[in-house]
């Protein structure tokens, strides 16, 4: 079978590491055999949203957690019970399928379930005749039960009343103890089926196969009593009557342990050490009933493949990824913290956009690009790059972008001054929005810290977003749970950032990494546009 394999990016991710998720899962599904599907670990930002519909490109699906999921266990498809099953029928069932448990549906809805011991406890504990009466069972459960036919009446009526009894004495004794609707276990003796009958028996279960005489069923049809033969003998009757009662009688169908595909196995684990329960059903996202799990079933989980791109950071990765499997990482980013089990393809490039490798191993596997997707590529080039205007940028990024152009059919110039202004237009963001527009962690020697980043293409939008944050960040900031925050507000076209700067120390570390003093509430930073580049190393160094 092929295998899925997600391609990812980074949380709150930007427009490089959406179509690098894209493009990457393209470019796999050409040269390889697995599926591999793009997903997202976020909220998509104006600008990416602008992007992925110039070029007619569906939005990836959000995934918050990649952990190991109920759809990755082998899910036994055993099929389920109808609950007018009797218990022999539910039996042999379990032995032929070497189950202990069996889901009781209807069509594709689970009412309950039916397991050995409960199997045990019907034939051990249970000493009530009419139990027969009390549960409603078929005539044709019966039947099926004994293996018999029926001689007279209509196997689908029910049992209403009466008890089971055995007519092991003579008629005269008979009279005594038999009542209206009773099931009477007898043989061949003409006398008892004839008093049997005369009391308003409910039912003959003639035993040992003896024909049953033309006198007999014409007076057991006259006065309403069903005559069953059976080729077991009396003593086989008499223990396996009880177990055609209905499964429904004594099936669980209440506080049922049930869990969904989208259940993640660290929660199923922690229920399932709670009970003794064998076998637990599992249901579909729309609660239909899908199939059993066991214990055992754990221990064969299929991690979830996965390849990151534009990231290498434990985190900025999405939840989960500690027990799904890494099989690639693309990135053009530091070498970060996060650790694999086993080797793994592993590309990591100095250039200013991780689309930027992506551009070339399609080149290098010889794949043609299809303009939708150059023009993905093209877009996070020119947006990482700042349209070439970052530090980070190569004469590799410039090469790829202007190529990409030629086959996405766009000119750079003007898509790039289309694709800044709508990213760049923030009003009406709240600041919670504007503050994960673009927003990465880190850590170094137990300091826990973040870097965000917004591009302007002019001062007032810039100034107007960071009396907003100041307000929000300066109540809120603990919210985030690390030690020091700091934002860039950069404008593109003036090639500057002012850096905003929140937690203790976090004012010292960013004048020390960026060499200067803040004299208000932001540093003032000419020519510092790249957060990876000229802004993350410093406050690696300095922390350090």
């Amino acid at each position: 079978m092929k295998k899925k394999v997600l391609v990812i990016g980074h949380k709150n991710p930007d427009t490089d590491s959406i179509c690098s998720a894209i493009a990457y899962a393209d470019l796999k599904n050409k040269i390889s055999q697995d599926i591999h599907i793009p997903k997202r670990a976020g909220d998509l930002s104006d600008e990416t949203k602008f992007v992925l519909e110039k070029f007619n490109i569906a939005i990836p699906e959000y995934i918050q957690d990649i952990g190991t999921q109920v759809s990755d266990i082998d899910i036994r498809r055993t099929e389920g019970a109808q609950s007018s099953f009797s218990l022999k029928k539910a039996w042999n069932l379990m032995r032929d399928l070497n189950v202990s448990t069996l889901p009781v549906t209807n069509q594709d809805r689970l009412e309950g379930i039916i397991s050995v011991n409960d199997i045990a406890t019907a034939n051990m504990d249970i000493y009530d005749n009419q139990i027969l009466a009390t549960a409603k069972t078929s005539y044709k459960n019966i039947i099926e039960t004994l293996e018999g036919t029926m001689v007279v009446g209509n196997e689908n009526d029910m049992v209403e009343q009466g008890k089971i009894l055995i007519a092991a004495s003579n008629p005269d004794t008979m009279e005594n103890f038999i009542d209206a609707g009773d099931i009477v276990i007898l043989s061949n003796r003409y006398e008892s089926q004839l008093c049997a009958i005369e009391m308003s028996a409910g039912c003959l279960i003639i035993c040992t196969g003896v024909p049953v005489s033309l006198t007999i069923k014409r007076m057991a049809a006259e006065k309403g009593c069903r005559i069953i033969s059976t080729p077991y003998d009396t003593y086989i009757v008499a223990r396996l009557i009880n177990q055609s009662t209905p499964i429904d009688y004594f099936m669980k169908t209440e506080n049922l342990i049930t869990f969904e595909t989208d259940d993640f196995t660290e929660d199923v684990k922690k229920v399932m050490a709670k009970v003794r329960h064998r076998d637990f059903p599992v249901l579909d996202v729309y609660g239909a009933y899908h199939g059993m799990i066991s214990r055992r079933s754990l221990l064969d989980v299929q991690k979830k493949g996965v390849i990151l791109v534009d990231h290498n950071e434990k985190s900025q990765a999405v939840d989960g990824l500690e027990t799904a499997e890494i099989l690639e990482i693309i990135d053009h980013h530091r070498i970060g913290n996060l650790e694999t089990i086993t080797p793994v393809f592993f590309r990591n490039q100095p250039v200013g956009c991780t689309a930027t490798i992506i551009y070339q191993m399609y080149m290098e596997n010889r794949v043609e690009i299809e303009p939708g997707i150059a023009g993905l590529l093209c877009a996070a080039i020119i947006t990482d790059t700042l349209m070439f205007r970052s530090p980070t940028c190569t004469a590799e990024d410039r090469n790829a972008a202007e190529n990409l152009s030629i086959l996405a059919g766009i000119n750079i110039e003007k898509f790039a001054d289309e694709l800044f202004r709508s990213g760049s237009n923030l009003k009406g963001k709240s600041p919670e929005e504007l503050l994960y527009h673009d927003f990465k962690t880190y850590s170094v020697n137990k300091v826990s810290f973040a870097v965000g980043q917004i591009n302007f293409m002019n001062a007032d939008d810039l100034q107007e977003a960071k009396i907003r944050l100041l307000e929000y960040l300066n109540t809120s900031f603990r919210r985030n749970d690390i030690d020091m925050m700091f934002i860039m507000l950069t404008n593109i076209i003036e090639e500057s950032s002012e850096l905003l700067f929140f937690g203790d120390g976090a004012k010292e570390a960013a004048e020390s990494a960026m060499k200067t003093t803040a004299f208000t509430d932001a540093l003032q930073l000419k020519g510092v546009v790249s957060r990876k580049k000229q802004m993350i190393p410093a406050l690696m160094a300095v922390l350090q």
